[in-house]
């Protein structure tokens, strides 16, 4: 499978968020994944393609023009991409993906997880989405979702959009295991 991981590009991150971008690429290659990532060499999107590279993965790194003059691609990826925009680059990470796994990361992070639990919402992609809870890292997250189930601005079903998971061996099982989406719509009236 194609792996999909958005992760952070910041260096300044904690020893537990390295040790699990780092354990995430060396389980994917052991499993026979292939990575498709940002394709970026700094914080913990750099820490998971090398990872995958030192045990002889695949990496597929997709970036945008405007970020290769800062000095942040990852020149060693097997598959570097550029694009023009972040919208088409989010587009071409989504559509040579098979399945996501979201790592603690930034606004982009959320940005981009966001964009895969609407997609999947409305029936425009069936895919596993995993979120990687290093250190409870996205309970405040999945608290807000379970504000906007409260409140009825989401279905309850829809807690399926998404898995959290502790540790990178559950978070692949949940993208192996992964069978269709069966939820109902969202214009389904209660």
């Amino acid at each position: 499978m194609r792996i999909c991981v958005y992760c952070s590009s910041s260096s300044r991150v904690g020893p537990a968020y390295v040790e699990a971008a780092q354990t995430l690429g060396e389980t994917l290659v052991a499993r026979g994944h292939e990575l498709v990532y940002g394709g970026g060499c700094t914080g913990l999107m750099g820490v998971v393609a090398r990872a995958v590279h030192s045990r002889g993965g695949h990496v597929t790194g997709i970036i945008p023009e405007r970020m290769i003059p800062f000095e942040v691609a990852y020149h060693e990826a097997d598959e570097l991409i550029t694009t023009e925009t972040m919208a088409e680059r989010k587009g071409l990470m989504i559509a040579r993906s098979d399945g996501f796994v979201a790592l603690p990361g930034g606004l982009g992070t959320l940005e981009e997880l966001s964009e895969i639990l609407t997609l999947k919402q409305l029936e425009y992609l069936d895919a596993a989405l995993v979120l990687l809870n290093v250190g409870g890292f996205y309970e405040p997250l999945t608290a807000f979702f379970e504000r906007l189930i409260d409140l009825e601005f989401v279905l309850p079903e829809h807690r399926s959009l998404y898995h959290l998971a502790n540790s990178p061996a559950e978070a692949l099982d949940h993208v192996e295991r992964y069978r269709t989406h069966s939820a109902p719509s969202k214009w389904l009236s209660r």
